[in-house]
């Protein structure tokens, strides 16, 4: 009956110094996704990356539009008899090279955008970061936490710091 007495206040301090633990531990929330919408660089970053993006795509459809128009030639010549099958041949596989750069050229725009993404959000994120760091300093808050990951089970609204966030940007 001792040695149950000795685990019952065991299991009662460790829950009581969790308890006050866990009272001093201040958490706070930032709705990254909302925020991140509401700021003017954001804005004008995905407007340059709209921009690059239909250019890019502009000359992806006009590659495209000249392989469609050599196949069909190809297809009439090849209809008509106007080839022999060695020139069929010889010009299927220049067709095959045109489609493989098309594909090549696609590969690279997705690449491209993204680099350029992350080199006009990069700047903006590190300052949001850095003042979600401050502000976190600023309140004795041990954690922020993303509130549009969908990690969040319970939020108090008094903890988002995001309106403090918006008024450090400028917002």
């Amino acid at each position: 009956m001792n040695r149950h007495l000795k685990y019952i206040v065991t299991i009662a301090l460790l829950a009581g110094t969790f308890v006050l633990a866990s009272a001093q531990t201040k958490i706070g929330y930032v709705n990254s996704v909302a925020l991140l919408q509401e700021i003017p660089e954001v804005k004008q970053a995905n407007a340059n990356l709209e921009a690059l993006q239909t250019q890019l795509q502009k000359k992806g459809q006009s590659m495209v539009e000249e392989f469609q128009k050599k196949y069909q030639e190809l297809q009439r010549k090849e209809q008509q008899g106007e080839l022999s099958p060695k020139m069929l041949q010889d010009e299927g596989a220049k067709l095959q090279e045109e489609e493989k750069k098309i594909q090549q050229y696609e590969q690279d725009m997705q690449t491209q955008l993204a680099e350029k993404q992350q080199t006009l959000l990069q700047p903006i994120l590190d300052k949001v970061n850095g003042f979600i760091e401050e502000i976190a300093k600023e309140d004795g808050l041990s954690y922020v936490i993303d509130s549009s990951s969908g990690v969040l089970l319970y939020a108090d609204e008094t903890m988002d710091i995001t309106a403090k966030v918006k008024a450090r940007l400028g917002m």
